[in-house]
């Protein structure tokens, strides 16, 4: 009866999870189809070529991994080059190193030894005398002491979450990153760069044998859809896949503002994190700088983030104990389906790092083929 079908996977969504799946069941002699609403491939990924410079359309992107079986995974696409984030926060005009380092602490109070530093921070978290922290406020302060935690956590996270910190539950910064050494790089992972040439010639490369049909929106034509294929890959909002029928799942959702600008250097850094409260946007991206630019010209993005509503892009999952068990009931229900594999950071409510997106997209390639 099945055998009819024209494919045998139809996968929504042309992010990451999806196009790493079409990819690896095109090489196992499978025929898929892939759709996505939007007019171009990629997901959140997707860089776009403005003036010569590759532009992040959904926010910055940094490819960093442990694995090498990931990092030889993705360099069969594309060639890697050495970018190493190193954001900068900027609190009213007063600049420091992220993530928290001895140049942030130096900076901050003019210590010189780890030593120091470390009393520094002891001697505020004992005067703060948080024993047992019931909001993210607390736990920070306790974690970190209050001079870093006024400068560079509290105005970010609050922007960031669209509530006071009081009003935060603790889990949410339980670990922070603090080194006592003077290493401004963010990631602690043996791997990490920027696809030469950006993301999209990765996504590109894996869909090259694949049908491809953008500007679908499965949802208006879903019953049409799902009769082209056999099985159905989902990579969007899963309590949308069932109607929202326990409730709508929280994000948080970003703006994004793109200024072309006639300086060949805007910032002298791909991030620079706003940590005070007052000014809105969380962070300014110069595109150029993840590839080393030397265009006259430059483009830089400020991501203002916002209180997601349908229709909004959704971008980070609010994991609150609310949340996670309605996510629990739609989880239920997937499980229970024969045809339909559930993947990507929206149909699994996790906020995943690219990494993590393209490992989870293989270990449903071995359950489905049972390699």
């Amino acid at each position: 009866m099945e055998q009819h079908k024209k494919y045998d996977y139809l996968i929504v969504g042309a992010g990451l999870f999806g196009s790493v799946f079409a990819y690896e069941a095109t090489k196992k002699g499978k025929k898929c189809l892939v759709i996505d609403k939007r007019d171009h491939i990629g997901g959140n990924v997707y860089t776009e070529k403005v003036e010569d410079i590759n532009v992040h359309k959904y926010g910055a992107h940094i490819f960093h991994t442990n694995s090498k079986e990931i990092w030889d995974y993705v360099n069969q696409f594309v060639e890697f080059n050495r970018y190493t984030n190193s954001p900068i926060a900027n609190y009213k005009g007063e600049l420091y190193n992220l993530p928290f380092n001895m140049n942030t602490f130096n900076k901050l109070w003019g210590v010189i030894t780890p030593q120091e530093a470390k009393q520094k921070i002891e001697e505020q978290k004992k005067h703060a005398g948080i024993s047992e922290p019931t909001n993210l406020e607390e736990q920070a302060i306790s974690l970190i002491g209050t001079d870093i935690y006024e400068k560079l956590i509290k105005g970010y996270t609050e922007k960031q979450w669209g509530r006071a910190a009081t009003e935060l539950p603790s889990f949410i910064i339980k670990r922070l990153p603090v080194r006592f050494t003077y290493d401004n790089n963010y990631f602690n992972d043996k791997y990490q760069g920027i696809p030469t040439g950006g993301y999209t010639l990765i996504i590109e490369k894996m869909l090259e044998n694949v049908d491809v049909q953008l500007n679908v929106d499965f949802f208006a034509d879903r019953e049409e859809l799902m009769k082209l294929a056999n099985k159905v890959v989902f990579t969007g909002m899963i309590d949308e896949f069932y109607n929202y029928k326990f409730g709508v799942l929280e994000y948080r959702s970003l703006t994004f503002e793109n200024q072309k600008l006639d300086t060949d250097n805007y910032q002298g850094n791909a991030v620079v994190n706003y940590t005070d409260r007052e000014t809105q946007y969380t962070r300014i991206i110069e595109h150029k700088h993840f590839e080393f630019g030397t265009q006259e010209n430059t483009i830089i993005t400020k991501e203002y983030p916002k209180e997601w509503k349908k229709g909004d892009e959704p971008y980070y999952p609010v994991n609150n104990d609310k949340n996670n068990l309605l996510y629990k009931k739609y989880k239920e229900l997937a499980n229970q389906e024969q045809n339909v594999i559930f993947g990507g950071r929206l149909a699994t409510y996790k906020y995943y790092d690219m990494h993590q997106v393209i490992g989870s997209a293989l270990i449903s390639i071995e359950k489905e083929f049972k390699l």
